[in-house]
């Protein structure tokens, strides 16, 4: 599964890891995030994330 950087903070956002905080399960790939989605560390929008 590919990962996914915040182009803010550098969060690298890891589908084998998912997001608990926000309720995303682990294997969860990026396209699957919903469009609410923000990066868990400085809040960015899903759309400013860049393939890593």
């Amino acid at each position: 599964m590919k990962k996914y950087q915040c182009s803010g903070c550098q969060y690298v956002y890891n589908p084998e890891v998912g997001d608990p905080d926000q309720g995303v399960a682990p294997g969860t790939p990026f396209e699957d995030l919903p469009d609410d989605w923000v990066c868990p560390l400085c809040g960015l929008d899903k759309d400013l994330f860049k393939m890593k």
